[in-house]
């Protein structure tokens, strides 16, 4: 059974603008429906709940015969601390681009060997930014992700590049619980 084919479509639709029945915004909500998922982008951070999204991404991938991009984007801060404005070695961030890069071609590795075309991506900017904006350039239909769920105090301090994504994709954007 396809996916699409187990969720019933709705008989009637409602106009989100005017709330009322619209026949016309009925057939271009089902054609958007029905677009195929070609080309999905998977984002990954390494963790467990990311690792659930890559599978999640993987079984998508091989159900609709798209080709599943991975992208790896992160953020390294490079404080200048006063008075002696001292900055974080080049080492230290030359390190950590080469752990990030590894652990990408592990995760494309894990895609290729799961029989599904696709390339990585490794950007070095905010992540929710750098997803969005790198599923814009390959023209992606689906951005898939983990999230852990934080709520309360944590999520209002930690955030949530789910969340952030969300506002700001291109797409839709499936997020997965992990199992961790």
């Amino acid at each position: 059974m396809r996916l699409w084919e187990a969720v019933p479509a709705p008989s009637t639709v409602r106009n989100p603008v005017s709330g009322t029945l619209d026949a016309a915004f009925q057939e271009i909500e089902e054609e958007r429906l029905m677009q195929p998922i070609r080309k999905i982008l998977v984002a990954v951070d390494f963790s467990a709940h990311s690792d659930h999204a890559l599978q999640t991404a993987i079984d998508l991938a091989k159900t609709f015969g798209a080709t599943l991009d991975v992208i790896h984007a992160f953020d390294l801060p490079i404080p200048l601390m006063t008075p002696y404005e001292v900055a974080v070695p080049d080492s230290y961030l030359n390190e950590a681009r080469n752990a990030a890069a590894q652990k990408l071609a592990a995760a494309a590795a894990r895609v290729a060997e799961a029989g599904v075309g696709g390339t990585s991506h490794l950007r070095e900017v905010p992540a929710a930014p750098a997803i969005a904006d790198t599923a814009q350039e390959l023209g992606a239909d689906l951005i898939v992700m983990g999230t852990r769920g934080h709520t309360g105090l944590k999520h209002i301090v930690l955030g949530s590049v789910a969340e952030r994504t969300l506002r700001i994709a291109p797409c839709s954007v499936l997020t997965v619980k992990g199992e961790a």
